[in-house]
């Protein structure tokens, strides 16, 4: 019995350690990855966003929230393409715990394969490298990935 509690007290305290770590920092953190063009899954990231918010807010406590868009999800940040930009911007208005990230790299093919042709995106938007190196970032800070 000693030898298995040498053994699993140790292993458990791994387990649990990530947990008293964001429990210490007081900030629950939550990354939302939008990767498709459909308005469906980006109301649903919107969705999800705005309910992990509320709950966090009707307990007293904070949650940060990333949502990044790449590949074909840009479209949700792009002014001129944006399936939702109505609720988009009204979101952002709304909920000062949400950021976005549009992707860079993302911008630039699609610059590419316009033409040329500039890649407009929301003001509010927050343009990073990469936005899978974003995601991966948030990750090892202590973030938790969702793909709605």
């Amino acid at each position: 019995m000693k030898f298995l509690l040498k053994i699993f007290l140790p292993l458990s305290l791994l387990l649990v350690s990530p947990m008293i770590v964001q429990a210490e920092e007081g900030v629950h953190k939550l990354v939302l990855q939008v990767s498709d063009n459909d308005p469906s899954k980006m109301n649903a990231a919107l969705n999800v966003a705005a309910n992990v918010s509320r709950h966090y807010s009707s307990l007293g406590e904070e949650v940060d929230i990333k949502i990044v868009a790449f590949n074909a999800g840009l479209h949700m940040l792009r002014s001129d393409t944006s399936p939702v930009a109505k609720r988009i911007s009204n979101f952002s208005n709304g909920m000062p715990n949400v950021v976005f990230h549009a992707c860079a790299n993302t911008m630039a093919a699609m610059k590419r394969k316009s033409g040329g042709k500039s890649v407009p995106v929301f003001k509010f938007a927050k343009i990073v490298p990469a936005g899978v190196v974003s995601i991966m970032e948030l990750d090892a800070k202590g973030y938790t990935l969702v793909r709605p």
